[in-house]
């Protein structure tokens, strides 16, 4: 309360404004846009910022973050086309229910939804700061290993249509994750000599390539038969909808912020393990994948929970959370400051009136992403043979622009007949995604611990949190087969052969 007329001061600026509402507005436009993240945006922003205040060169920063994560979802929703990374699990549910003509639904959906986790991770970032970067500081390779080992239990979860298929998918992921240079001696693996490989396969092209290039071959493939447009039209997400959703938004939201407070993680794991989250305890989880409003709720509600998270490590500990809030730290240093406890003692006041422009923010993103659903959901509208050669441009070129090569051109074609192959055959593209995602993470973290330990196995038991991890690691699994196999049996038992008998 001493400090409040000097935050006042510092945060009631028209300047602050502008930039709070232009970082939304950038973010939600080139997050809709296939191939271009939010990262690629904050960075291509963080130059604009020198010579801007630092109160108002963060919020601009932070608002392109904030924008990104939820405009990832309108291309996904609308035409299988992931904006960002984040976005690969909202499309799960989105676009089924764009098909059905419940775009709009699901784009009200995805847009409540963020907004809400993006607030309570804003009050997570005020008050527990201190006391959550505490927690992740005591994460190391043996505990971010059974973390890992906990996220890989969805692939169970999500592969409920043919555990084999889901299975397999889950092994081509973690095997085409393991190309490029291994991470501890510096080997080549998987390259066949090709030194585009050395740097691993790209994941933006893959991601492209697996989702939005099969519909395209699929639209030309059925070119002559009827097709089902997605109408934008319809009705929104209504109260009882929501309220229903609730509990799997604020676990989702939950979920990011634990996640989006240790580095390292990321918001696409949190959208993974929300959306398995909300499966699992939902009464209707054979909709899950078919076109369920909580699916897209629970995808969102996780990877935008993350995003005032990571800031919790930055402003507390002066430790970027991932990529973005990387280069949000080079715009403090930029401007004089280095984020952590010393600024909390010596810049309290710039502290608090960025939590003001942070909170800002998510009414911001409501009133702009209600104006995006808007004009961006006539995308729907447009006929497909139209609309899809502008998409393939918009592919090629996001895929181009992420290292400026056109081998990720072919990298995008080459897993665009993977992904539709997957479709043709049955086997789910989403439990492919999390192994290639979390393959790394899980042999990195298997080998640090096994370096650490000098080889001793009781490394990966060391502590509360090890054991914690190990506990719902197994529960998880086994609560998945179990309903699994209970599933299977009861549609053997309602089978008609079985009623006939």
């Amino acid at each position: 309360m001493d400090n409040l007329a000097e935050v006042l001061q510092l945060f009631l600026s028209i300047d602050n404004f502008i930039a709070i509402a232009l970082g939304v507005v950038i973010g939600v436009t080139v997050g809709s846009i296939p191939g271009l993240t939010a990262t690629m945006a904050v960075a291509l922003a963080l130059p604009f910022t020198f010579s801007m205040q630092p109160v108002a060169a963060i919020l601009l920063l932070v608002g392109i973050y904030k924008g990104g994560m939820y405009g990832g979802s309108i291309t996904a929703i609308l035409i299988r086309t992931p904006g960002s990374p984040a976005s690969a699990c909202t499309l799960l549910d989105g676009y089924p229910m764009a098909q059905q003509g419940h775009a709009k639904k699901a784009l009200k959906t995805a847009l409540f939804s963020s907004v809400i986790a993006d607030f309570i991770s804003n009050i997570a970032l005020i008050f527990f700061a201190a006391y959550l970067a505490k927690i992740a500081l005591n994460f190391g390779a043996p505990e971010f290993f059974w973390l890992i080992c906990f996220s890989l239990t969805i692939i169970i979860s999500l592969s409920s249509g043919s555990m084999v298929k889901g299975l397999l998918a889950a092994f081509m992921g973690i095997m085409l994750s393991l190309v490029g240079l291994d991470s501890v001696f510096g080997s080549q693996r998987f390259t066949f000599g090709n030194y585009n490989l050395m740097d691993s396969i790209s994941f933006i092209p893959l991601l492209i390539g697996l989702f939005a290039i099969p519909e395209i071959m699929e639209f030309y493939r059925k070119k002559a038969m009827p097709h089902l447009k997605a109408k934008a039209s319809g009705v929104g997400m209504t109260l009882v909808e929501l309220k229903r959703c609730m509990k799997s938004i604020v676990r989702g939201s939950l979920i990011g912020v634990i996640i989006g407070a240790i580095p390292g993680t990321g918001a696409t794991a949190a959208a993974f393990i929300s959306y398995s989250e909300a499966r699992r305890r939902s009464p209707n989880k054979e909709n899950f994948g078919k076109g369920e409003v909580e699916g897209v709720a629970a995808a969102e509600a996780g990877n935008n929970g993350v995003a005032g998270a990571t800031l919790i490590p930055l402003l507390s500990l002066g430790i970027p959370g991932d990529v973005i809030t990387a280069i949000i730290l080079g715009a403090f240093m930029v401007h004089g400051l280095t984020p952590g406890p010393i600024m909390f003692q010596e810049n309290l006041s710039l502290i608090y009136a960025l939590f003001l422009g942070i909170m800002l923010s998510s009414v911001i993103l409501l009133v702009v992403g209600n104006a995006a659903i808007k004009y961006f959901s006539l995308i729907a509208d447009i006929p497909k043979s139209i609309l899809f050669p502008i998409v393939l441009m918009f592919c090629v070129y996001g895929a181009y622009a992420v290292n400026n090569t056109t081998f990720d051109i072919w990298v995008m074609l080459a897993f665009g007949v993977v992904g539709y192959v997957f479709n043709r055959t049955g086997i789910p593209a989403a439990p492919f995604l999390i192994g290639f995602i979390l393959g790394p993470m899980f042999e990195d973290n298997l080998r640090r611990s096994l370096l650490i330990g000098n080889g001793d196995l009781s490394i990966f038991v060391r502590g509360p949190i090890t054991w914690f991890f190990i506990v719902i690691t197994f529960g998880s699994i086994a609560l998945a087969l179990y309903r699994f196999f209970q599933s299977r049996k009861e549609k053997t038992g309602s089978s008609p052969d079985n009623q006939s008998a």
